[in-house]
């Protein structure tokens, strides 16, 4: 007799697993623990099989049938039911570990290994979370063509977030280079899109900095600095060196040969991943043997107020800078602006200049850049700044003679 609902809800058992058939090998099993559980009953060559399809009430009387039948349906072929199961389980779970969410997650923990600033690693997660997974995050990532691409970024694009469509792009290119390379995709849509033929173009923000002339006021306040010590060698550096913040904020004290006048960044703190060399001027070595005495015991040259394991805060020279009365007029990334500026304007060689702020493009072409290149053309040139600066700061600019090398 086939089993009803009311019979179903109504059924315990106390001591043993009790079994209650329905028919065609269907049956409820029922456990001294509460479970209910349907199982289907079968032989294959001789041999009595039992396939189990899920616990009620999850799985309904109706639903259980239906499976029941399905599973008739494949041993009425010769396939063994239970063969049959583990190999679809088998076939999703390798389905779900090749979509793009799971290999971008794996991606990330490869990634992030090499990463120094935990902010911007769990910001790359969340905005793969937030923007991307939801619109190919299921799809095999080996099926998914570049007009899906377009269109996440499009969609990230229409709330004002441009920048973020066009970076969210550049992290989906990582992605499947990773899968490329660990075998779960042969091709690398992203490549294919130029962000600038499908996203609107931005409008180039330019740093806010003074001009030349009104660098000795500012490296006199700089001088003058009344908040930390650390803060003031900080705006110091920068100046003498002009790195981005994030260089700077992020220097561990490892990365510097005084004896050899140079600071060597690691390329994966460099924007560009490639290593950068800073020749040190004996003013940029004076700041530093100063710096020193105040944190030459930890690995960072500028650790946070609070976590000494991490660097102070992006925002920190950008406030120290607001305090001296440069709000809106100056910013950190600034000084490498009036960098560029005067020593363009004092005859420097432009090459010199752009490998000097890092702007030598990393290409195909140029996959072995040579990160010491005009090395010592360079070093002269930042013994001619350090000067610069160091003239600023006593008031007394004036033009100066370029050093040549």
């Amino acid at each position: 007799m086939a089993l009803t609902d009311t019979q179903i809800k109504k059924a315990r058992c106390i001591e043993k697993p009790v079994k209650m058939f329905d028919g065609d090998g269907l049956f409820l099993h029922l456990m001294p623990t509460g479970s209910k559980i349907w199982r289907v009953a079968y032989r294959v060559g001789g041999k009595q099989k039992m396939l189990t399809l899920g616990k009620y009430p999850e799985i309904t009387l109706s639903q259980a049938r239906g499976l029941c039948l399905e599973a008739r349906k494949k041993l009425a072929t010769g396939a063994d039911p239970v063969v049959a199961r583990r190999a679809e389980v088998k076939a999703r779970e390798s389905a779900n570990e090749n979509n793009f969410e799971a290999v971008a997650r794996a991606w990330w923990w490869h990634w992030k290994a090499g990463r120094t600033s935990d902010h911007h690693v769990a910001q790359t997660l969340r905005r793969l979370v937030a923007d991307v997974f939801p619109r190919i995050g299921t799809r095999p990532i080996a099926e998914i063509e570049a007009p899906e691409l377009v269109e996440m970024a499009k969609e990230i694009e229409k709330r004002g977030a441009g920048e973020l469509a066009k970076r969210s792009l550049q992290t989906c290119s990582q992605v499947f280079r990773y899968a490329i390379a660990n075998g779960k995709a042969r091709r690398n849509p992203a490549v294919e899109i130029r962000p600038s033929d499908v996203l609107k173009a931005r409008k180039v923000e330019n740093y806010a900095r003074v001009g030349a002339g009104e660098l000795p006021p500012l490296m006199r306040k700089v001088e003058a600095y009344k908040g930390k010590p650390t803060t003031r060698l900080a705006m110091k550096l920068m100046a003498l060196t002009f790195v981005r913040t994030g260089e700077l904020i992020g220097a561990k004290w490892s990365e510097f040969n005084l004896d050899a006048a140079r600071w060597d960044i690691p390329g994966e703190r460099m924007k560009m991943k490639t290593p950068h060399v800073v020749p040190l001027s004996s003013q940029a070595i004076d700041v530093l043997k100063t710096l020193h005495t105040i944190t030459g015991d930890r690995e960072l040259l500028f650790p946070g107020e609070r976590d000494h394991a991490r660097p102070m805060s992006n925002n920190t020279i950008l406030k120290a800078l607001e305090i001296m009365g440069y709000k809106h007029q100056m910013t950190g990334h600034g000084f490498r602006g009036i960098a560029s500026t005067v020593l363009h304007e004092h005859g420097f060689e432009h090459a010199h200049i752009e490998a000097q702020l890092a702007h030598a493009e990393r290409n195909s072409v140029s996959a072995a850049y040579n990160h010491a290149v005009y090395l010592p053309q360079r070093a002269a040139m930042m013994a001619w700044w350090g000067t610069f600066i160091e003239s600023a700061a006593r008031g007394n600019v004036v033009p100066l003679r370029k050093l040549t090398a």
